[in-house]
């Protein structure tokens, strides 16, 4: 997401927030809660991490306690490798199934898609496809997911809100209604934490806009995406899996949606974020650089200032 042209350092931090948001809202970890009590929790040890096969007969059986599921929905952190890896798995194992429809992303635009590459393209080939932004996404850590997928031959879809419609989605006001109040305060408080609380306050509903019709574009791709019998994965930060603030909430119902969020303690012990999922899968504790201090560095104190 790049701003054309801003008037001053104050527009330049609303602009750089916008396009910050995909990022820290997933990487982030606020947990004022729990999750719900419904939520399966599972472990994931560190002891199957280099084993594909001891990999496939973990995931498999898990993924067998959500059924049954037409969209299933993976929320990560996305510096956290062991996720991807989790990711790549559930994958194959669909794949594997020929139960796989569609894997979207997050991580590519709505309107990319693989859809005609042949099952054996090599990676610059999907990597274009995709238009994929390697300094956002590091392409190493999602490609076998994605070539998983190309190999079995389904295609990987784009599934975030295009950068080109952010400047004119975050003034649209069709989307100020879509959560409840009690939730729209949650999501605001949520956007507030991600970036720090360095937001000025004139920019918390213009970024509730942007993070609402990323969801409401992920569940159109999801929509469109799905076939009789088969699955559709979504792979996306944390916050946009949630039953009550992300994707879900602009289903319409008619699909059996299943949403995990994958969890990697900053230090061993740590609980869980709030979250409104169906499982929790809890991967080895991985250290968090702060994202609060490079925001700092690079902002002072200017997001204070309304």
């Amino acid at each position: 997401m790049r701003a054309s042209g801003p008037r001053s350092l104050r527009h330049a931090v609303l602009w750089t927030a916008f396009a910050s948001l995909a990022l820290l809202a997933g990487c982030g970890n606020p947990a004022p809660s729990r999750p719900g009590p419904e939520a399966v929790v599972r472990r994931f040890d560190v002891s199957w991490a280099d084993d594909p096969a001891n990999r496939v007969a973990r995931v498999r059986p898990a993924l067998r306690s959500l059924e049954p599921f037409d969209l299933l929905l993976v929320g990560e952190r996305h510096d956290a490798p062991e996720h991807q890896a989790l990711e790549a798995t559930i994958v194959q194992v669909l794949a594997q199934e020929q139960r796989l429809a569609a894997l979207a992303l997050e991580m590519a635009e709505r309107g990319r898609s693989t859809a005609g590459l042949p099952r054996d393209a090599d990676d610059d080939a999907l990597r274009l496809a995709l238009a994929w932004n390697d300094a956002g996404w590091p392409w190493p850590l999602y490609a076998p997911a994605i070539r998983a997928a190309v190999r079995a031959g389904v295609p990987v879809v784009g599934a975030n809100l295009p950068d080109a419609s952010i400047g004119i989605t975050s003034k649209n006001r069709a989307f100020d209604e879509h959560l409840t109040p009690a939730n729209r305060q949650k999501q605001i408080q949520k956007i507030r934490e991600g970036h720090c609380d360095l937001l000025p306050e004139r920019a918390w509903l213009p970024m509730l806009r942007v993070q609402t019709a990323r969801d409401a574009a992920m569940a159109q791709t999801l929509r469109a995406a799905a076939a009789p019998g088969r699955v559709v994965v979504l792979l996306a930060g944390s916050a946009h899996v949630d039953r009550r603030l992300g994707v879900p909430g602009h289903l319409d119902g008619a699909e059996r949606v299943r949403s995990i969020a994958l969890y990697a303690p900053s230090e061993p012990g740590d609980a869980p974020p709030e979250l409104d999922v169906d499982a929790v899968w809890i991967t080895p504790p991985r250290a968090e650089a702060d994202p609060c201090a490079a925001l700092r560095e690079r902002w002072g104190q200017q997001g204070h200032q309304s």
